[in-house]
């Protein structure tokens, strides 16, 4: 790398915790919304208890997205820890500085990304 396209890991370490702390308190705030459904018909009617069984799966797969980029976020920082940080895991070449500042959890450059999709 040269000196231009040396990768500033300080900020992208920022970042990352900073995002990292945005979905911990997204997700403790939605946990009601991912809460069982009740299914007393009592309380309230089919197409309501419908809604509200739609609404925890959306719910649901929402914690589950969260969890897997939390996953990712901490992959990136361990990588950070190791000195691999900015390397494609896949080829260990180095990721573009534009890829990294746009998603700084990336593990893989583009040519690798583009092959596994």
């Amino acid at each position: 790398m040269s000196e231009d396209d040396t990768i500033n890991v300080e900020l992208f370490r920022q970042r990352l915790l900073d995002r990292k702390l945005e979905l911990q308190a997204l997700s403790e705030s939605a946990s009601d919304a991912r809460a069982p459904v009740e299914l007393d018909q009592t309380t309230q009617g089919r197409l309501s208890r419908m809604d509200a069984m739609q609404g925890q799966a959306m719910a649901l797969e929402t914690a589950r997205r969260r969890q897997a980029e939390l996953t990712r976020i901490d992959a990136a920082l361990a990588r950070m820890e190791s000195g691999d940080y900015g390397y494609c895991v896949s080829c260990d070449e180095e990721i573009s500085q534009k890829r990294l500042a746009l998603d700084p959890a990336v593990p893989t450059c583009i040519h690798c990304a583009d092959r596994a999709s």
